[in-house]
This record gives C-alpha cells, structure tokens and sequence, in this order.
C-alpha cells in the first residue's frame, strides 16, 4: 500500500482545519468586541474549562491529545483579543516612558555591590559602571534594602553561575522586591586557593568561602581528607577573614584579586569543576531602564498547581517565535503547591508584537511582572 492516498487525505484534512481554524479566529474577533461593549474580562476560566472538558469527552481515545490542541487553540484566541483590546495600556506606558539614558560611565552613580572589595560581584561592578566607587553590604538582602531605602541607584548581585546553578536567594529577593534589571555582567570564574604567607597545602585544616565557589570546586574538596569546609558570606570576605585570623591553617577560595587585596599567598589555582566557570551578575533598580537595542527580558509571574497551566502560558512565547533562555521555579510562601516562575527570554520591547504579549500576561497571570529588557555586558 502506497503512503500517497493517506498523505493526499491528511492535505485534504489539513485545508479543511486550516479554514475552520481561521473562522474561529474570526468569531474570537466579535466575541472581544462584545466584551469590550459589555465591561468583559478577556479571561473566563469556566467557560474554557467547560470547552476543554467537552472537546475531551468527544475525541475519545484522543481526549487527552485533543484538550492540549485546544488549550492552545484557546491561548491563542485570548491572545488575538488582548491584542485587539489593547490590554495591560498602564504597562505599556512604563516601557514606553523607561529611561533610556543609562548612566554607566557616570562617577556619581551610587552602586550598592555584595560582598567586600575584591569579590567577583565587585569585579562585575566595575565592568558595568567603571568610573564609580561601590558600597560594600551583604548579606545580599541588604544590597536590596539599600536600593529600597533610596541609598543606592543600583545594586549588583550575582544570579547563576554555569557550575553551580541558579543563586536561588537572589531570584527569591528579586520575586519580593520586583525591582527592574538594568543591565547584566558575565564574569569568569577562576578560584584560587589562598592562606597567610609560609602556609603549605597539606597543613591546611579548614577551608572557607561562599556556597556556590565551594559547589563550583567540589571535586577538590572532597579529595581532601580531614579538611573541614565552612561556608562564608563572600569569597572576598572568607579571604578578609583568613588574612585577619591568627589561624595559619585555615584558607580560602576567592579571587586572585581577593588573595592580593588582603596580602593572602596563593597556593594552588586551576581546581574548579569546569574550567569555563563564569557567574552572571544582575544590575538592579527601583527605576525602569531600557537601553536602546537590548535583546534580553525578564518577567515573574505566579501559576496555580493545575494541570497544563505552565504549558498553556508558555506556547504564547512560541507562537511569537521568541526563545526562552531561562525559567527557574520557587513555591509561594504560604501556599500548597503554587509556584511564582521567573522567566528570561530573547526579545525587544522594540519589537511592538512582543510588547503586546508581555502587556496581555500582565492581565491574565497572577503577581505578573515586568522585570527589564536589557543587554548582558
């Protein structure tokens, strides 16, 4: 038996769903304009629960396929109405009124940077605004604060590193604090070991340093026995300490900047787990800024614990052709199985389709944010 005849019958089929499809897409059109006559919310999760429900119930053996075609068919009906309505007008007028001047090489911005002088936040810091003297705090809810509290412009803290993965208290802070990204810094990471002067490496008894350089060297670490790991607030400050401790057994991994700005020797360099370890660094702001040409966006957003609710959201991104680069989930506090998710995606507020979409999130998704469209430095 020939493939043809079936393959001639799917393109049959094909013409007739394509029709039909752009019919419906039609009627969407009137039923937004009754709604809009009417002082209608766009969504209306009964009425589209009850359509997935019958489509379910008469596919038969395809219910469960023929529910996700619709969820979408659906998302994407919601979405066409938005757009005509012009949804989320208070949004789009932030983006559109955001700073574009960003004053990176100005030496009066005030920069609150986590840790002490010499971490790699510090090092992102200075590639960002390289004229400006940061101020120092930690832990980093106090970056936050400083922002919050009007004594900093813009805070720097770091958000993943290829390693060891998300810094899930920065992405917490930023779901509390919802302040806007300006900018974003790569920075490569290559640890060293570092202790007072005259120390050799098989009379270290204790290492320090923060948890996410101790993840990124793990395999050194637990090839040393009988040495005790201690987490430290920063690199930077495990190297202040040991430098200050009267502890000639104790060392530190940070920085080879780190290891010279408190006199530490550096014994060993070259020990992390991926040679090609880089931190990303986040510039944050009460205030919205949008440099011209920025191609990275972040958002927020809160999703129920319901089946499909993720997957529903996230095909309005494809069916914009837009790439999703990150998502990283966090449970609400206080609630059972419902999560905030925090979104990156490569696209412009320049583009006007892209903008309709975030402004239609805005007024579907719970404790929906706009986070920034930035570029990384």
């Amino acid at each position: 038996m020939s493939l043809k005849p079936i393959r001639d019958e799917i393109d049959r089929i094909d013409e007739q769903l394509i029709e039909l499809f752009a019919r419906r897409m039609e009627c969407s059109k009137k039923v937004a304009q009754y709604k809009h006559e009417n002082g209608m919310k766009i969504f209306n999760a009964e009425r589209e629960r009850q359509v997935l429900e019958s489509v379910a119930e008469k596919a038969g053996e395809y219910g469960g396929s023929a529910k996700l075609l619709y969820s979408t068919i659906l998302e994407l009906s919601r979405a066409l109405q938005h757009d005509m309505l012009g949804s989320g007008n208070e949004l789009k007028n932030r983006i559109v009124g955001a700073q574009r001047d960003l004053p990176f090489q100005s030496d009066k911005v005030r920069i609150a940077c986590f840790g002490v002088s010499g971490t790699y936040a510090h090092m992102a810091a200075k590639k960002v605004f390289p004229n400006a003297e940061p101020k120092f705090y930690s832990p980093f809810k106090e970056v936050f604060r400083a922002i919050q509290d009007g004594k900093a412009d813009f805070g720097v803290v770091p958000i993943e590193n290829s390693s060891a993965g998300s810094v899930t208290a920065v992405y917490d802070l930023m779901l509390k604090y919802r302040f806007y990204i300006a900018a974003a810094a790569d920075i490569p990471v290559n640890h060293c070991l570092a202790a007072k002067k005259g120390t050799a490496l098989e009379n270290i008894k204790s290492i320090y340093s923060h948890e996410q350089a101790l993840s990124q060297c793990s395999d050194f670490l637990n090839s040393r026995s009988g040495v005790t790991v201690k987490e430290y607030v920063s690199t930077a400050q495990a190297a202040k300490m040991v430098s200050e401790s009267e502890d000639i057994s104790s060392a530190a991994i940070c920085s080879e900047e780190a290891a010279k700005e408190y006199g530490l020797e550096i014994i060993l360099r070259g020990f992390q787990n991926n040679p090609n370890n880089t931190t990303r660094f986040i510039v944050i702001s009460k205030n919205m800024y949008i440099e011209p040409g920025s191609g990275k966006i972040s958002l927020c957003f809160a999703l129920p614990h319901v089946t499909g609710s993720l997957y529903s959201t996230l095909c309005r991104f494809a069916s914009h052709g837009l790439n999703l680069t990150k998502i990283e989930s966090r449970p609400i506090y206080g609630k059972s199985f419902e999560y905030m998710f925090y979104l990156d995606f490569a696209g412009s507020t320049e583009n006007r389709d892209t903008v309709e979409l975030i402004c239609a999130l805005s007024d579907e998704l719970a404790e929906f944010s706009f986070l920034g469209n930035y570029n990384e430095k």
